[in-house]
């Protein structure tokens, strides 16, 4: 089962919060029910980027790139943040 990279902007005020999951679906919905602690005050959330990889390392890694500044640059630049 493959493992997702994903990117979620607020409606409310803009922020951006980028994670991994298997079960993407399930995960936005956690997010936008307050269910995730670093979310629940500033949903509602929705999906503006995904990668899917075939290992939990490999979508670890990415979004760990997603989070440094070459990373967060790379998303501006593409119009996701």
């Amino acid at each position: 089962m493959p493992f997702f990279v994903y990117v979620l902007k607020s409606e409310k005020n803009g922020r951006s919060y980028t994670g991994h999951t298997k079960h993407l679906d399930i995960r936005i919905a956690e997010h936008n029910t307050g269910k995730n602690k670093a979310t629940k005050h500033i949903g509602p959330w929705r999906l503006v980027y995904h990668e899917e990889y075939p290992s939990r390392a490999e979508a670890m890694a990415r979004e760990k790139y997603f989070k440094s500044q070459p990373g967060r640059i790379e998303l501006r630049t593409r119009g996701f943040l």
